[in-house]
């Protein structure tokens, strides 16, 4: 048997939504975020977890709540998981940050693993904290499942880092829509992208909602 991560991102917030910048401002999920953890917790339950790391964040714990709930598993909270900080861009969104910080935005599009949002962070400073997590689950948990909730950004610059994508393309090569699922499975052979923002075990509604 073989350690199998699985990768989860939060459900649904208003930012989420709007597609405005948010990574430490601190947001509730929406209703229907509320029922895209719900859903998971349904599908998933039957998967035997040996453990749950969840990002300090409210919207990520809200989201391993209900499953948490359901099986009695205690959440390892990992500042490490947190999502990237975008400092003078939190709470906006993007064509206001266009105006106000185009020289930073283009960078930042440009080579986000080096160049961070305006007093943010880069890629690879997320990285440099949410590797050492993964770490410690591999350390910890030779084999079995292991659910991680984090977020968008986070979870995408993680698996660029694992599958030796350039962390400067996590925006170009990884999506990660709202409470998707992607799975990781560890063995001899290193880690291997089994399943990528899989969003099936959801209402259809829920899946088609814009901007998650």
């Amino acid at each position: 048997m073989s350690l199998k991560i699985y990768f989860l991102r939060h459900g649904e917030t208003e930012y989420s939504k709007q597609g405005a910048f948010c990574g430490a401002i601190d947001p509730e999920l929406t209703a229907e975020g509320s029922q895209m953890a719900e859903a998971f917790a349904g599908s998933y339950r039957s998967i035997a977890w040996e453990d749950v790391y969840v990002s300090p964040m409210k919207r990520a714990i809200a989201t391993a709540q209900p499953l948490c709930d359901v099986l009695g598993l205690t959440m390892q909270i990992r500042d490490g998981l947190r999502e990237i900080a975008y400092g003078d861009w939190e709470d906006r969104e993007q064509e206001e940050v266009k105006l106000h910080y185009e020289q930073d935005y283009i960078r930042w599009l440009t080579e986000p693993a080096w160049n961070p949002p305006t007093n943010g962070e880069t890629a690879v400073q997320v990285a440099s904290r949410a590797l050492p997590i993964v770490a410690e689950i591999e350390s910890s948990h030779k084999d079995g499942n292991v659910l991680v909730v984090s977020h968008k950004a986070t979870i995408r610059i993680i698996l660029c880092s694992l599958m030796g994508i350039d962390l400067g393309r996590y925006r170009d090569r990884i999506d990660a829509p709202a409470a998707s699922v992607s799975i990781i499975k560890f063995d001899v052979h290193g880690p291997m992208l089994e399943v990528l923002g899989d969003r099936n075990y959801m209402l259809r509604e829920l899946r088609e909602r814009a901007g998650t």
